[in-house]
């Protein structure tokens, strides 16, 4: 069974966007991986086809209804669905690559895609919603980090990316930041590729590869180094 992906959003639209080229389009093509669109407006009873509403308490902004929201969710993911339910959300969990492994090994995932100031808290505890983010930082609504994260997860799954190793040797994958690459020409503006990448020297080569990713790692990430 091929990894299904269902997005609730107000922009159905932006969907596959990114996703419909290169690694992604062409496994979607495939039928490696499949995506619907689910437009959450849909499921609005009023004649205005309202799904927010102002927040409790006062405050600026409008928030997304709950029981919209809810029967949005039902009709995408109903009971039996295996799934996990997943919010975009700027205070959720950081997305890390061993989550898209995750997720990547499942059937897929239901993905709803926030708007305004937020979701009705009692929807989240409802439907049990995974809050998921994808950095301290704020965007318009959760369609781009819907994208981003469908991205991360596509690229693994079997049969989308042309050499399977190219996963495995990458950032965060072992803990540390990947090592510099270089290619040809052998000079560039003056700065040559590092001699040992052309050694020939197999052992010599990942060592080196080893002890440059620990040296960005320690320069850039230092919170990924254990203690």
């Amino acid at each position: 069974m091929s990894f299904r992906a269902s997005v609730l959003t107000l922009y159905p639209e932006m969907f596959p966007g990114a996703l419909g080229l290169s690694l992604a389009g062409r496994g979607l093509e495939a039928g490696a991986w499949s995506l619907d669109t689910v437009q959450i407006r849909d499921f609005a009873t009023d004649r205005h086809r309202s799904v927010d509403d102002t927040p409790s308490g006062g405050g600026a902004g409008m928030v997304m209804r709950a029981d919209v929201l809810a029967r949005a969710i039902d009709h995408a993911s109903p009971e039996g669905d295996p799934r996990p339910r997943l919010l975009m959300s700027p205070r959720g969990k950081p997305l890390a690559q061993a989550r898209v492994r995750e997720l990547a090994a499942g059937p897929g995932a239901v993905i709803v895609c926030g708007r305004f100031e937020g979701v009705d808290e009692r929807v989240i505890a409802a439907r049990d919603l995974e809050e998921i983010s994808i950095g301290d930082f704020i965007l318009s609504g959760g369609e781009a980090a819907a994208l981003v994260l469908l991205d991360a997860v596509v690229r693994l799954l079997p049969g989308v990316m042309g050499n399977v190793r190219s996963g495995e040797e990458e950032s965060f994958e072992n803990g540390l930041l990947e090592h510099p690459h270089y290619t040809r020409p052998q000079e560039f503006e003056g700065m040559d590729i590092p001699p040992v990448l052309i050694s020939g020297d197999h052992a010599r080569i990942a060592a080196w590869r080893k002890a440059e990713s620990e040296r960005l790692t320690a320069e850039r990430r230092p919170d990924l180094l254990k203690p």
